[in-house]
């Protein structure tokens, strides 16, 4: 059987040149509906796209040999990434090639948003001559407001250095020696909005995300405040910008992202205002971005094809473990997540993977990368593989691997100690029976499963604790699987794995009567 690549967005020369040499059949067919690419889909094991091409369920079930989903970009957002895994297809994205044309066109809608330059343009091309109404503001002295200081909030925090800003950030998981090498001083959102002149967003859009920028936000920033956008679509409210900037709630925006691309005939009513700089997503559109995303793509959906090698991949996969280190890919990213919920909005300092008993000694990498990625993907809403340990290092996380023969009452079990705000706690956890299992928690030992939703807590070893948690989840109506109890001196460890999420009002009530602030509710499996 031949494999055959279809390329259905536009891609650069220099990518097409090296599918065109691998011998494989390429075939180049942008501006496909969805209809039209079902239609063909199911004669290829490769889809190389960007951010025209929707691979939704419908077309995932069109494409009955299909391999491997190519991004020529970051954001896959455009698609189904769970359901395509399901179906055993493998997706990669290039997650590093268009940082710096990301952050330098962030850069261009800063300055052309103070000096008003696309609307002089637009009133010279008219024949006018009118100065004085396109009077500008300085950079120099103001605040910038960095909301997310990650890959390319840091490279627009180097570049605006320069225009004299002083500058403040918005990034819970950034450490503040990073922040402080940047010449950024880490702060709350609130103060972010209150006191930017200008204002940057570079973060991923996620539940926690969207909308983040709404209309209690504008009337809480200057009136001479100007925003940009070059992140994603949906973390600004539309409808509430369109207030804030027709009713002069804020000075002016500068937008290339939005809810829907191309835009919706509710949202083109943007385009009436005045004070709104506007481009069509060109974050990433530089001729170098567009070879380097092309050329990756191309070189690593070959390698796969060809020689089976997985390499920036979202969705990690599963077949370079042996068999006895397998299973516990879904065991590390399940600790990774609750390492990431036990620091909530807290740096991360440290991570130290120790591997004991059977799994010392075994190629380990990936399983730490796992618990990375684990880690990262509440944050980033995006992690793979290749990208986790970069972001890491670049938010200042010190990763470690350790190993030792010996494993207290089990054939392997793996610890993950984790430092932040200089509290250092640990999680140990093992696979038994292909069951991820969590085993101890700091200096408590327990045994239950890593599944689904559950709860921890640790407080004063006093009698009650448990009818009283039980209890509280009882008048709510949620039921309790499974519960596992530890000791260490005077204090008590509880586990628990809930037939549904606990919300936050029902763990302070927990706390309270408990007594402690110790406690989290645990969102294990995604």
């Amino acid at each position: 059987m031949t494999t055959k690549i279809l390329v259905s967005d536009p891609l650069s020369d220099e990518g097409l040149e090296i599918l065109n040499k691998s011998g494989f059949p390429v075939d180049v067919k942008p501006g496909l509906t969805e209809d039209e690419l079902c239609g063909i889909i199911g004669d290829y094991e490769c889809l190389i796209i960007r951010s025209g091409t929707k691979v939704t369920r419908k077309v995932i079930d069109a494409a009955t040999k299909l391999r491997v989903i190519g991004r020529a970009g970051v954001g896959v957002d455009n698609v189904d990434i769970p359901y395509a895994t399901d179906k055993g297809i493998l997706i990669m994205n290039t997650p590093s090639a268009n940082i710096l044309s990301a952050a330098e066109h962030s850069c261009a809608m800063l300055l052309a948003l103070a000096r008003n330059i696309p609307f002089a343009h637009e009133s010279m091309h008219r024949g006018e001559w009118k100065r004085s109404k396109y009077t500008g503001v300085e950079l120099n002295g103001k605040v910038l407001g960095i909301i997310g200081v990650g890959r390319v909030g840091g490279e627009v925090a180097k570049r605006m250095k320069a225009f004299n800003m002083t500058m403040v950030g918005y990034d819970p998981f950034l450490p503040k020696d990073v922040a402080d090498a940047l010449g950024v001083r880490l702060t709350t959102l609130e103060e972010v909005i209150t006191t930017a002149d200008f204002m940057t967003i570079h973060t991923p859009l996620l539940p926690e995300t969207r909308n983040m920028i709404s209309l209690p936000q504008f009337k809480m920033m200057k009136p001479n405040a100007r925003i940009a956008n070059v992140a994603r679509g949906g973390i600004v409210n539309e409808d509430d910008l369109y207030t804030a900037l027709k009713e002069g709630i804020i000075a002016g925006a500068a937008f290339d992202v939005w809810c829907n691309e191309p835009l919706a005939e509710e949202e083109r009513k943007l385009l009436e205002l005045e004070n709104l700089v506007t481009t069509p997503h060109l974050g990433a559109s530089t001729v170098e971005a567009q070879e380097r995303v092309a050329v990756e793509i191309a070189e690593h959906a070959v390698m796969y094809l060809r020689d089976n090698v997985v390499s920036n991949a979202i969705n990690a996969p599963r077949g370079t473990l042996d068999a006895e280190t397998e299973p516990y890919l879904p065991l590390m990213e399940r600790m990774g997540r609750i390492v990431q919920q036990m620091v909530g909005n807290h740096p991360l300092d440290k991570l130290e993977v120790s591997y004991c008993g059977g799994l010392a000694g075994k190629q380990t990498k990936l399983l730490t990368v796992s618990a990375v990625i684990g880690y990262l993907k509440n944050i980033l809403g995006e992690a793979n593989i290749i990208n986790a340990l970069p972001v890491a290092k670049s938010k200042g996380i010190e990763i470690s691997e350790t190993s030792n023969d010996t494993a207290k009452d089990y054939a392997s079990i793996v610890e993950l100690r984790f430092t932040s705000q200089g509290r250092v706690r640990a999680l140990r956890g093992t696979v038994i029976g292909g069951q991820p299992r969590l085993v101890g928690v700091d200096e408590f030992a327990f045994d239950i499963p890593l599944s689904g939703d559950m709860m921890y807590l640790q407080y004063a070893d006093t009698p009650g604790v448990i009818g009283i948690v039980g209890n509280a989840l009882g008048n709510r109506g949620i039921n309790i699987a499974q519960m596992s109890v530890g000791r260490s001196g005077d204090r008590a460890s509880m586990v628990l794995t809930l037939d549904h999420n606990v919300s936050e009002d029902v763990v302070s009530e927990i706390a309270e009567a408990v007594g402690t602030e110790d406690i989290r509710f645990l969102d294990v499996v995604e």
